[in-house]
């Protein structure tokens, strides 16, 4: 057998390999898609019947559209703080002149790894301290300590191959330090910080456990409602809910892939 054969032989493996996991991942949450559409009032395999009345309780004036509302509220204003502060993180750890620069990143992608459950408690604690418990404010902060980081990961990766010494020359032409920001390196991140944005708003939007420790009654967002509609009454309109979300997710990676291949055009093209 020779060499490129078992090299074909290695790649269709790896191709199916990658096929079959693809197939594990998503088709269990495809088999919720048909169920949303179901005129019964249970979740249940074969549907009695075809109906869109799911959709209309959850997109009709009520509790559902209210925390759908609440979710795009607090994911635009968590994507609002996160965005800048991730993107002048990133910009800090590109120079190169912090000190420590490993232990202040693993300190400001910790959200990113501690559970969930140990950061909304702490963050219950020490809002708590600050009355902003059951407020809007608070677990628009909340969110946005969780959003932050992706931002961070997102723009560190497109000022990989970024040369510092563009803002020297724009210093050097009498430009200052904002005005270089702004007009040399803003563009050049521009798809590194949309697509930073859109994993902000991302995480925010799909938040539940933090929000179950700082959010008041008020503050229900919609990963939030589902939970309760979990645990209390199961019936078709989550999963009309939860299709709505799917495709919310997939917009959003697409989104997200697109802007990085331009990034990594534009980034090409310049080498």
């Amino acid at each position: 057998m020779s060499y490129r054969f078992l090299a074909r032989i290695g790649s269709m493996a790896h191709v199916v390999f990658g096929v079959l996991m693809m197939l594990v991942l998503i088709l269990p949450l495809l088999a919720a898609v048909p169920i949303s559409f179901s005129a019964g009032s249970f979740l249940s395999y074969p549907l009695p019947g075809f109906s869109m009345q799911w959709y209309e309780k959850v997109f009709l004036d009520g509790p559902w559209l209210s925390a759908l509302w609440n979710s795009l509220l607090i994911g635009l204003l968590s994507t609002l703080i996160a965005t800048p502060l991730g993107t002048l993180a990133a910009y800090a750890f590109a120079r190169g002149h912090l000190p420590f620069p490993t232990t202040l990143l693993g300190l400001l992608i910790a959200p990113m790894i501690v559970p969930p459950v140990i950061t909304g408690l702490g963050l219950y604690f020490a809002f708590s301290r600050l009355g902003l418990t059951s407020t809007l404010a608070g677990v628009v902060v909340a969110h946005a300590v969780l959003a932050t980081p992706f931002v961070l990961i997102t723009v560190s990766a497109t000022l990989q191959g970024f040369d510092l010494k563009l803002m020297q020359a724009a210093a050097s032409l009498g430009a200052s330090p904002a005005r270089a920001f702004l007009n040399v390196l803003v563009p050049i991140m521009a798809p590194g910080i949309l697509s930073g944005a859109l994993f902000a708003f991302a995480t925010s939007f799909d938040e539940v456990v933090v929000t179950l420790f700082i959010a008041g009654p008020v503050q229900r967002t919609l990963p939030l409602k589902m939970f309760e509609g979990i645990r209390d009454n199961i019936d078709p309109s989550i999963l009309a809910m939860a299709t709505f979300l799917m495709c919310i997710a997939v917009l959003t990676l697409i989104s997200a892939s697109l802007l990085m291949r331009t990034n990594s055009n534009r980034t090409n093209k310049n080498d």
